[in-house]
């Protein structure tokens, strides 16, 4: 899960990928802008935007590193911050290799003895 050009120093928890956003704000202008994930998973992911967005909205999610592109939905809206208004959003079709991340637990029985844990 480590951004290439952005490692995590040894011994660190590995840093979420990065990510582009874009959709209609909700003034309803367009809007395109480099986002900051907090967490991912299979589904979908928490984080941070400049652009107001409301509940419900559909955005689009664009991961920088295969330019793959997501459609989303708004299904929360969290805290505020100096880093952005914190949402969560669900992919509105399945994308479980989006992020580029095996989500599969360790101990699954269909993983493979000794698959890789990305």
């Amino acid at each position: 899960m480590n951004d290439p050009g952005h490692p995590s120093p040894p011994g660190a928890p590995p840093q979420a990928p990065r990510s582009r956003t874009a959709g209609k704000s909700a003034a309803g202008r367009k809007f395109r802008e480099n986002s900051q994930t907090i967490v991912v998973n299979a589904h979908g992911a928490l984080l941070y935007v400049q652009a107001e967005v409301e509940l419900g909205t559909d955005i689009l999610l664009i991961n920088p590193v295969t330019e793959e592109e997501q459609e989303c939905r708004v299904v929360f809206i969290g805290d505020l911050s100096d880093k952005g208004q914190r949402i969560g959003v669900e992919f509105l079709s399945p994308a479980p290799h989006f992020w580029g991340v095996d989500f599969t637990p360790t101990d699954w029985p269909g993983r493979a003895p000794g698959a890789p844990v990305r």
